[in-house]
C-alpha cells in the first residue's frame, strides 16, 4: 500500500492525493498536523517537507511528482 504523509494547507499534498485518486491508486494518508508522531520518523529519514510518498517496495520520494506517480497508475 502506498502511504502519503501530508499536512494541512499543502498544495503539493492536495495535488498528489488528487492525482492518485483520479488514477484509482489506493493509498493511506497520514496528516502530520493531526498525527505529529510521524514527524520525527520523517525527519530521521531525511525529509524536510511534505508530501512524502512511501511505496510498498520501501522507496520514497517527496513533492508532487507526476512522473513518479504515473508509474503507480
Amino acid at each position: 500500500m502506498i502511504t502519503v504523509f501530508s499536512k494541512n494547507n499543502c498544495i503539493q499534498c492536495k495535488m498528489t492525493k488528487m492525482f492518485l485518486t483520479q488514477h484509482h491508486v489506493d493509498f493511506v494518508e497520514h496528516n502530520i498536523d493531526e498525527h505529529p508522531e510521524y514527524v520525527d520518523q520523517l525527519k530521521a529519514d531525511g525529509f524536510k517537507s511534505t508530501p512524502v510518498i512511501k511505496l510498498p517496495d520501501g522507496q520514497s520520494f517527496t513533492g508532487f511528482r507526476p512522473d513518479m506517480l504515473k508509474q503507480l497508475a
